[in-house]
């Protein structure tokens, strides 16, 4: 079973691995006419419950982060705007020296700025601690429901750019629902379930409205 996951965190590199992957899937569904389907991991991480709390904590730790800088840089701020204004009272020594100290705090706040939110700072592992349990969770639930549905090629409608046209009788989303314990008959995806799921043959009517007649009858 091959999943192609193309949300926004999968681009670049990975993006052209996981399209080479695809094509090869492709050839491999094209000799042995094997199964396909998609489903919508963005749909389905909303109704997980553990993505929802992550995403607040992370919210709640960013926003906290966010104040730290802000404030680092506000002292900055004050110190250029006080040597500023009595720049003209102070001698040469103690110019080079308030100089010195305002480089020194603007050099730790840039410092702090990068270490919290650049590349692979505290925020990027607080969300890959949060949000990667999950992500395994979801990916658990798509193998299993593969391999129920003997489904060769797994695609992730979420990555629109790539799933150009998706016909709803390959949508497999509202069974990972279920296999995660989410899952709601009254949930429509694509206005259709997979055609794999029970049916229930809609009554035939009469112009009066009462059953019609079977067949043959008069």
């Amino acid at each position: 079973m091959i999943f192609i996951n193309l949300r926004k965190f999968l681009k670049n590199s990975l993006s052209i691995l996981l399209l080479v992957l695809g094509m090869a899937g492709f050839s491999v569904f094209t000799a042995n006419a094997q199964k396909i389907g998609y489903i919508d991991s963005k749909f389905i991480l909303s109704k997980m419950p553990e993505f929802k709390q992550a995403e607040t904590e992370i919210a709640k730790a960013s926003g906290e982060w966010q104040k730290e800088v802000e404030t680092l840089f506000a002292e900055v701020d004050k110190l250029r705007k006080e040597f500023q204004a009595e720049e003209i009272l102070l001698t040469e020594e103690m110019r080079k020296e308030r100089l010195m100290v305002i480089s020194d705090k603007d050099k730790k706040a840039k410092e702090r700025q990068k270490k919290v939110f650049g590349f692979e700072g505290l925020l990027f592992l607080k969300r890959q601690e949060l949000v990667q349990p999950v992500q395994d969770k979801l990916f658990t639930a798509i193998e299993k429901v593969s391999k129920s549905k003997k489904v060769a090629i797994m695609f992730d409608k979420s990555g629109e750019p790539f799933m150009l046209f998706t016909d709803p009788k390959h949508d497999y989303t509202d069974y990972v629902l279920e296999s995660l314990g989410l899952g709601d008959k009254n949930d429509v995806i694509d206005n259709k379930r997979n055609p794999d799921a029970p049916k229930e043959a809609a009554p035939t009517t009469n112009a009066g409205g009462g059953p019609a007649p079977a067949a043959g009858s008069k």
